[in-house]
């Protein structure tokens, strides 16, 4: 299903794209050496709730995933960098950390991801492989618009993933959000220009960027949920929800603060 939203449900999304930026900002700070990752849970849990919303993924149950996911945010460290389920793990000095969340209000879903060095003994090549995620979603955000096409969104982030020297895996990517967390279109993370679905205003995506250091393989941890690099290779996700308007693209889910 491809969802246009109304006026008022896009109003709708920037509020739980706020809270969903301000979530993330706050875990940012809080994530020091000695954390624990159900503390990290725990923390997004309490401000999702405080907040009157709700969480999308504590009952979310997929076909790709082992029954239903059970917490409040994906916490992804090292060599893990999608569906990262929080566990009994306290963060080393140099843990490169990935915090992606998605939470609904009045009844309209947004996504988001950051990925950050904790502490102070970051290991070579992580400010490169984070700067190309990011690097990638503002390539990708800046393709996106009325009239434009998915493809030109994956050729934008693929041109610079590549262009940076790492792989790129087609399985997972980015998708189409809006009073459900995972819609279509799928947004893969490379492409061909002028091809695939047309933007119109009112349609909403979830653009992420994600990328391994040395291979495009992903395998699944025992938990049924966590993917990691099959090499053991440090990887980064960085992700936004945006809504495609009469003018452009809006990014919904930046920090207020």
């Amino acid at each position: 299903m491809i969802e246009i939203l109304t006026p008022a449900q896009i109003d709708q999304a920037r509020v739980s794209g706020a809270l969903v930026g301000d979530i993330l900002h706050t875990l940012k700070g809080r994530a020091k050496v000695g954390t624990n990752l159900l503390e990290i849970d725990a923390w997004a849990k309490q401000m999702i709730l405080d907040a009157g919303a709700e969480s999308c993924y504590v009952d979310y149950a997929p076909s790709f995933g082992r029954g239903p996911f059970g917490h409040y945010i994906c916490t992804a460290v090292n060599d893990a960098v999608l569906h990262g389920r929080p566990r009994d793990y306290r963060l080393a000095d140099g843990d490169l950390l990935t915090l992606d969340l998605a939470v609904k209000t009045g009844g309209v879903a947004a996504d988001a991801a950051i990925s950050f060095t904790v502490g102070t003994k970051a290991q070579p090549g992580d400010a490169e492989l984070i700067a190309a995620t990011e690097e990638a979603l503002a390539a990708g955000i800046a393709a996106a618009g009325p009239n434009a096409r998915i493809g030109d969104i994956s050729h934008a982030i693929g041109e610079v993933l590549s262009g940076a020297g790492y792989p790129i895996n087609m399985e997972f990517g980015g998708h189409g959000i809006g009073t459900t967390m995972h819609q279509d279109p799928h947004v893969s993370n490379d492409g061909r220009p002028g091809r695939g679905y047309r933007l119109r205003p009112g349609l909403m995506l979830a653009i992420e960027p994600w990328v391994m250091a040395d291979t495009d393989v992903l395998v699944t941890d025992e938990d049924g949920w966590t993917l990691r690099s099959s090499t053991g290779s440090r990887t980064a996700h960085t992700e936004h929800t945006v809504a495609i308007t009469e003018d452009g693209v809006e990014i919904l889910t930046l920090p207020t603060r």
